[in-house]
């Protein structure tokens, strides 16, 4: 980790990423993978379009369904959740996993307002 020359992995990634970059990639990248780490029931009352759902306790039994090469973004409330998946993936090898600072209450604050809140 952090070795010279390994492409876009030379840098260390900061682990938390604001909304308006999380929403630039979004946007406009393939390769990102948004997590929603919230329970099923937070889910259905608002989700980024996208989002893969992988509640926080299942992320260890689902890590093989997580590329590492694509740019992770984790997502919970508030962001204190995804924090905790970001850095327990990034110990398992998931060097590009980033937490979404502030969480889905700021996504729908800042990028999508029509979004319902909870």
């Amino acid at each position: 980790m952090g070795e010279e020359g390994q492409g876009s992995r030379d840098r260390e990634w900061p682990i938390e990423i604001p909304v308006q970059e999380a929403a630039e990639l979004v946007a406009k990248e393939t390769d990102v993978l948004l997590i929603d780490v919230r329970e099923p029931w937070e889910f259905e009352i608002c989700r980024i379009p996208g989002a893969k759902l992988i509640p926080m306790g299942l992320i260890p039994a689902n890590l093989q369904t997580i590329d590492s090469g694509d740019q992770v973004i984790c997502y919970c409330h508030h962001g204190m959740r995804s924090l905790d998946v970001a850095v327990w993936l990034r110990s398992q090898g998931v060097e590009n996993a980033r937490s979404l600072s502030g969480g889905i209450d700021r996504w729908s604050r800042e990028i999508d307002p029509t979004m319902a809140r909870y």
